[in-house]
């Protein structure tokens, strides 16, 4: 199907990683990590495109070795998505054109969870952003700073994201329900410019969670519950459950 506006995947991956240095280069079965989750976004269909944005020589190789898709960043970004605006301008992307960051450390990625995430923008002309969330049916997530809660309101806007556990549960009794944010997003670019000029707020800051900088200037970001989970890699021993899931595909 022809669109009018062209929908571009980016996968933006920094040199330095306070929780596991060196870790888009991380081997998984014979090639970087980063170029595993390039292999898997580049499968869905509804991109015409997909690059990795990166500030590090070393990743722009190691992707160069495989493809030609990797452009060079400027190192002070505050976040990916700072990054991808970057690259979606090096581009010279249309305002129109939606723009897709998936993390570089999600190597379990869906094509289909990538296809989810873009739905809303295709089917709403008002919707600036978009982003995935998953019902936690792992009981370690539920309390983990790395797994971030999801709170949206009944028209599946998001309204916070934390690495607390959210919705505090005040009855024991109650079962609650928790979703956890994947790190997957879906932009019309002219907004993902406008979102790369705003100043980081205090809830940004103080989370570290670059979407709650939408939320504090009162944009809506659209979620949308996948049933699909994806092992993002924050450890060594996360890296190793993903090469068993490799290695189970082979």
């Amino acid at each position: 199907m022809h669109r009018p506006y062209r929908i571009v995947g980016f996968i933006p991956a920094r040199a330095e990683s306070s929780r596991f240095p060196g870790k888009p280069l991380a081997d998984i079965l014979g090639k970087p990590m980063i170029v595993r989750v390039l292999e898997r976004v580049k499968s869905c269909a509804l991109l015409s495109e997909v690059y990795v944005a990166t500030d590090s020589s070393l990743i722009y190789e190691a992707v160069s070795d495989h493809s030609q898709n990797a452009i060079l960043t400027y190192e002070n970004h505050a976040s990916g998505s700072d990054r991808i605006a970057e690259a979606a301008r090096r581009l010279k992307l249309e305002p129109q054109d939606i723009v897709v960051n998936v993390q570089g450390d999600q190597p379990l990625v869906e094509p289909e969870m990538i296809q989810q995430v873009i739905n809303p923008l295709i089917e709403d002309d008002s919707i600036p952003m978009s982003t995935l969330i998953y019902k936690i049916i792992r009981d370690e997530e539920i309390n983990h700073p790395n797994a971030v809660k999801t709170v949206f309101d009944s028209d599946g806007f998001a309204i916070y994201f934390s690495r607390a556990t959210i919705p505090f549960c005040r009855n024991a009794e109650e079962t609650q329900t928790y979703f956890k944010h994947h790190g997957i997003y879906a932009f019309r670019n002219d907004f993902l410019q406008k979102f790369n000029k705003l100043p980081i707020g205090r809830l940004e800051r103080s989370e570290r969670l670059e979407q709650l900088r939408a939320l504090e200037y009162g944009f809506k970001i659209k979620v949308v519950i996948t049933e699909m989970d994806s092992v993002e890699v924050d450890t060594p021993e996360d890296l190793e459950r993903v090469k068993q899931e490799y290695g189970k595909s082979c």
